[in-house]
C-alpha cells in the first residue's frame, strides 16, 4: 500500500469521526431547541446495583417524558414514561460506584412505571420540576 493511499484512508477516517461528532451536537441542539429538556441519567439495568448508568437527556412532551441516550445518533427517545402511568418510590443519593457514573450532584429516584421499577438521576432543580410534573394533571383528569 503505497504511502497516499494510507494518507486517504487516514483522512477519510479522521472526515468520519468529525462527521460523526457534528451529528452529535447538532442532534443535542435540536432537542434542547424546544426547551423543556433536562440532564436525566437513566439506569437500563435496575437488577444491578452500582452499575448499568447512561447519561441522557429528557425532554417533557405534554404528558410524556422522553428519554435520549447522549451518546446516540438515534433520533427518536429511547425510553418513553407516560406521566398517569408513572409512580415515584423513593429517592437516595448515590452510592459506590454510582458516584462516579453519575453527574456531579446527583439524585436517584426510584419509580415505577407500568409495573416495572426504573430509577432515574437528575440535579436538584430538575428533581424539584420533574416531582412538580408528576404530581400535576391538567383539570379534569385523574391524578
Amino acid at each position: 500500500m503505497s504511502l497516499i493511499a494510507v494518507l486517504d484512508l487516514v483522512a477519510a477516517l479522521v472526515l468520519l469521526v468529525l462527521l460523526g461528532l457534528i451529528w452529535l451536537a447538532l442532534r443535542r441542539r435540536f432537542l434542547t431547541r424546544r426547551g423543556g429538556t433536562f440532564d436525566l441519567s437513566l439506569r437500563l439495568r435496575p437488577t444491578t446495583h452500582g452499575k448499568g448508568w447512561a447519561l441522557g437527556i429528557g425532554r417533557y412532551d405534554g404528558d410524556r417524558v422522553e428519554w435520549y441516550r447522549v451518546f446516540s445518533y438515534a433520533a427518536r427517545p429511547r425510553r418513553v414514561f407516560d406521566r398517569l402511568n408513572l409512580e415515584i418510590l423513593d429517592r437516595r443519593p448515590p452510592s459506590g460506584a454510582e458516584v462516579f457514573s453519575l453527574l456531579s450532584g446527583a439524585v436517584i429516584v426510584r419509580c415505577r412505571h407500568d409495573g416495572e421499577d426504573v430509577e432515574f438521576a437528575l440535579s436538584p432543580d430538575a428533581l424539584t420540576g420533574f416531582l412538580s410534573w408528576v404530581e400535576s394533571a391538567p383539570p379534569g383528569r385523574p391524578i
